[in-house]
């Protein structure tokens, strides 16, 4: 039974960041700029969820938690429905489609260069995130998926650059980051231990 209900609970928890945004919204919240809100919010999440999903292997390893590797790849894809929203906030409700426009950010303001090569470097680890795909590309899967170490901290970036002055929260994502990275590091080095990793897997 718990098995059964693991993965329906974990997909309401997931859910749930985005209906208290929309409640708030509808409340009206989410003050002066709620477009600016509803772009920070899905964008805080997206790397939360990024962070969340490396967890998962260094939890089993460290405290046996098993059920972490079952829910890893529903937490890399809210990551990417997360990232996805935001860049959707991004082009539509603050561009309005503005390609043009959109173009000249990407050019000219770093932290959105960044973030836009975040969500395309993103994109092939949703689209490669199903058993069928994990079969198709064999070794190769495990080499792309090593993006998901880099996709965050993109993320870390441009977030830090987009705050510019009130750097405290990027900086503990950054840390959280680091910590991943270096339990990532100290187990490659360990004689059998698994090392496949995916922010989708």
């Amino acid at each position: 039974m718990r098995k059964q209900l693991l993965k329906p609970v974990v997909f309401m928890l997931c859910l749930l960041p985005l209906m208290v945004l929309g409640w708030q919204l509808l409340a009206g919240l989410l003050g002066a700029n709620p477009i600016d809100e509803v772009a920070d919010n899905t964008g805080e999440w997206a790397l939360r969820f990024l962070l969340i999903t490396l967890m998962a292997t260094p939890l089993k390893r460290l405290f046996g938690w098993g059920w972490t590797i079952r829910v890893r790849r529903m937490l890399g894809l809210f990551a990417f429905f997360y990232a996805g929203l935001h860049l959707l906030t991004y082009l539509w409700l603050d561009q309005f489609f503005d390609w043009g426009e959109i173009w000249l950010d990407i050019l000219d303001r770093p932290f959105i260069t960044v973030g836009m090569l975040a969500f395309v470097l993103l994109l092939p680890l949703a689209i490669t995130s199903n058993t069928f795909m994990m079969r198709r590309l064999g070794r190769g899967w495990k080499r792309l998926h090593r993006l998901a170490y880099i996709v965050p901290a993109l993320g870390v970036l441009h977030f830090w650059w987009l705050v510019k002055a009130d750097v405290l929260e990027p900086l503990v994502y950054g840390a959280v980051l680091a910590v991943l990275l270096g339990l990532r590091i100290r187990a490659g080095f360990v004689p059998g231990k698994v090392r496949q990793e995916g922010c989708a897997s």
